[in-house]
């Protein structure tokens, strides 16, 4: 997708009143709505004609734009009670999980899972990542040796599911489970096409619901008879000891959460790594050469390789939120009931802050000064109080099994033709390939 430069920032009116957000034209929509394009498209064009904030009108009011950095950072991160989240896509999947909660269910819900993303709580579940990381480098070698067919989106989506389910159960992910556990992402993937009505939209993914309940709460009583157990569920069943709010059903809403949030996001950044890979060999390359296996130089190489495809790709693309009541953005006036849409998908293509933005290229991560010292031109997993709680775990996993998998080269029988962008930006098609290395 090409990217224009942004036009000058508007200054506020000579009196220093604010301005009215600038609008796209009724007949650009018209245009987007003619030629059937994803909603990428409309916000594409939105950003190149207006700037950083834009507004555009779907419905009788403007829905508002935001990708300039510093607009970002008043929403997201300065001021996230003027910024609400409402409603989420994947509510009908995750319940009041803490992907969905909002006002005081949230913070009670975060605080209770926050430690154990970060310091001790991690280091609880490295020697998991790590097994779950070798037994897909175990698979990866009996293809390689084979010569046997894989599609690397399965591979991936297998490899962060185990992941998040030996986080969650202290347990590897058994055949029975991860096929029922495939619902996950046919529901997720379901989502953006789904019937408005709430009704019709479960009853369409009804049989897929069923499934991964019925896996949800098979663990949550495994987690119950295993006074042992020290996984993520074993946390959630311990809280509603203390928490009557902690039913079951929301014990199974925090799982489902945390199985959508904890595999397929990895999944998704895997499969576009690799595939970023087939089309710049040379970037491999020179990972490989940074350093010997295991070490630092090794591992920054590859951290670099995921940040640059979760700048192309962010986890979440796009980052609805509310304005309850009337405030002033970037010196534009926003009303009291606005819905902004804050898009790190643009935000990172923008060539203000990523010179040549389309071009794949991890040493921005690596060479001191290349990537925007602005806090709010990089957020692959949000930012501020509701940025993602698993950013750290994630990166872990991906960076534990690209240590591994690097040395292969996935020769690909096909690629994807483009992206599909629902609740992530995923490939829009298989990746079939055989594997060649190590």
């Amino acid at each position: 997708m090409a990217t224009e430069a942004h036009p000058a920032p508007v200054p506020p009116t000579a009196d220093g009143a604010a301005r009215p957000v600038p609008e796209l034209p009724a007949e650009a929509v018209a245009q987007w709505r003619a030629e059937r394009s994803e909603l990428v498209e409309l916000l594409t064009v939105a950003r190149q004609r207006l700037g950083g904030v834009a507004a555009f009108r779907l419905g009788p009011h403007p829905t508002v734009l935001v990708t300039d950095p510093d607009a970002v950072q008043h929403v997201l991160g300065r001021h996230p009670d003027r910024y609400v989240k409402r409603s989420h896509r994947a509510r009908m999947l995750a319940g009041e999980g803490v992907l969905s909660a909002t006002g005081e269910a949230w913070k009670r819900q975060r605080r209770l899972l926050q430690s154990q993303f970060t310091g001790p709580g991690m280091r609880r579940y490295e020697q998991r990542i790590a097994e779950a990381a070798r037994r897909a480098a175990d698979r990866w070698a009996g293809y390689a040796r084979t010569g046997e067919q894989l599609d690397i989106a399965e591979e991936m989506r297998h490899f962060a599911l185990d992941t998040i389910w030996r986080a969650l159960t202290g347990r590897p992910l058994d055949d029975r489970t991860d096929r029922e556990l495939a619902a996950v992402a046919r529901v997720v993937a379901a989502l953006p096409t789904l019937p408005a009505d709430g009704t019709d939209a479960r009853d369409a993914v009804a049989d897929d619901l069923a499934r991964i309940d019925a896996v949800a709460h098979a663990a949550i009583d495994a987690a119950r008879r295993d006074p042992a157990g020290d996984g993520l569920l074993r946390v959630l069943t311990d809280a509603a000891d203390e928490h009557p709010e902690y039913t079951d059903r929301l014990i199974r809403d925090e799982l489902v959460t945390l199985l959508v949030a904890g595999h397929e996001t990895t999944a998704t950044t895997l499969t576009w790594l690799f595939l970023l890979l087939d089309a710049n060999p040379e970037a491999r390359t020179r990972a490989l050469a940074a350093g010997p296996e295991g070490s630092a130089e090794r591992r920054e190489a590859v951290q670099a390789l995921v940040h640059e495809t979760l700048r192309l790709y962010p986890s979440a693309w796009i980052l609805p939120r509310h304005a309850p009541e009337a405030d002033t953005l970037a010196g534009h006036r926003i009303e009291a009931g606005t819905d902004l849409l804050v898009c790190p998908y643009l935000t990172h293509r923008d060539p203000r802050w990523w010179p040549d933005p389309e071009r794949f290229d991890p040493d921005r991560f690596t060479s001191p000064g290349r990537k925007p010292a602005h806090l709010g031109a990089y957020y692959p997993f949000g930012l501020g109080a509701r940025a993602c709680l698993g950013t750290q775990f994630a990166l872990r996993e991906t960076t534990a099994l690209l240590e591994l998998l690097l040395e292969y080269t996935p020769r690909f029988l096909s690629t994807p033709a483009g992206a599909a962008y629902g609740i992530t930006v995923r490939p829009d098609g298989p990746a079939p390939a055989t594997l060649a290395g190590a």
